[in-house]
C-alpha cells in the first residue's frame, strides 16, 4: 500500500500522544508504519517539517468558523469575545496532545508552522479598533501567552505524574500561614491562571482603545 503523509502524520501523532515529543523519532515512526526511514522522506524532507506538520494539524480548528456549541461562530462576535474564544481553543487544541505546546512552540520559533492561528488573533484585535500594526504586536504577545501558559502547565502535570511534585498547587487565596503552602508550588489552579491572564490582556487592549479614543 503507498504510504500518505496523512498516514504518517496520523502515526506522528499517536506517537506523540503516546510517548512524547523527545520519543518522536523518525526511526521509530518508521518502525510504526513498516516502512523503511527513507520512505518518510518522500514526504517530509527532515523532521523539522514533520514536526510543523503536526502542528499546523493540532491548530487546524481553532479559527474554524464553526465547531459546534455555543461558539460555532466566533466571526459573530465582538472583537473581544473572538479574542477569548480564540485563545480558549487555542489552548484546549494545545492540551489535546501530550507536548502539544512545547511542540508548537518550538515550530513557532523556527518558522515551520503556518501562522493561521496568530492571524486570527490580529483580525479579531484589528475589529475593535486597534491599528494594524498595533494588532500585530498584540497578537504575538497573546499568541506567547498562550503558549507560555500552556507549556508550563503540561510540563508541571507530566512532573506530577513522574512524582517529582510532592504537593499539587493551593488555591490563589489561601493564606500565607497555610503549612501546605509552598511559593514555588502553590500558584493556583491552571484553568485560573489562564483565565485571569487573558482578561488581564483583553481588559488592557480595552484601555488601549479607550485611551485612543479620546485623543
Amino acid at each position: 500500500m503507498q504510504l500518505r503523509r496523512s498516514d504518517i502524520l496520523d502515526a506522528a501523532t499517536a506517537i506523540l500522544d503516546e510517548f512524547g515529543l523527545a520519543d518522536l523519532t523518525m526511526r521509530r515512526l518508521a518502525t510504526a508504519l513498516g516502512v523503511q526511514p527513507g520512505a518518510l522522506y518522500w514526504h517530509f524532507p527532515n523532521k523539522q517539517t514533520l514536526l510543523g506538520a503536526i502542528a499546523d494539524r493540532i491548530l487546524e480548528d481553532v479559527d474554524s468558523p464553526a465547531t459546534g456549541g455555543a461558539e460555532s461562530d466566533w466571526t459573530a462576535q465582538r472583537w473581544d469575545e473572538q479574542t477569548l474564544t480564540l485563545a480558549r481553543r487555542m489552548r484546549a487544541a494545545l492540551l489535546a496532545h501530550r507536548d502539544g505546546a512545547e511542540l508548537v512552540s518550538a515550530t513557532y520559533a523556527s518558522r515551520l508552522t503556518n501562522s493561521r492561528a496568530r492571524e486570527s488573533f490580529s483580525v479579531a484585535l484589528r475589529g475593535g479598533g486597534l491599528s494594524r500594526e498595533h494588532a500585530e504586536l498584540a497578537s504575538y504577545a497573546l499568541l506567547h501567552f498562550v503558549l507560555g501558559q500552556t507549556l508550563d502547565e503540561q510540563s508541571r502535570l507530566q512532573l506530577e505524574q513522574a512524582g517529582a511534585l510532592t504537593r499539587s498547587g493551593i488555591s490563589p487565596d489561601a493564606p500565607v500561614t497555610d503549612p501546605a503552602r509552598d511559593e514555588d508550588l502553590g500558584d493556583g489552579d491552571p484553568d485560573t491562571r489562564f483565565e485571569f491572564g487573558l482578561e488581564t490582556f483583553v481588559d488592557g487592549i480595552r484601555h488601549r482603545l479607550a485611551s485612543t479614543s479620546h485623543r
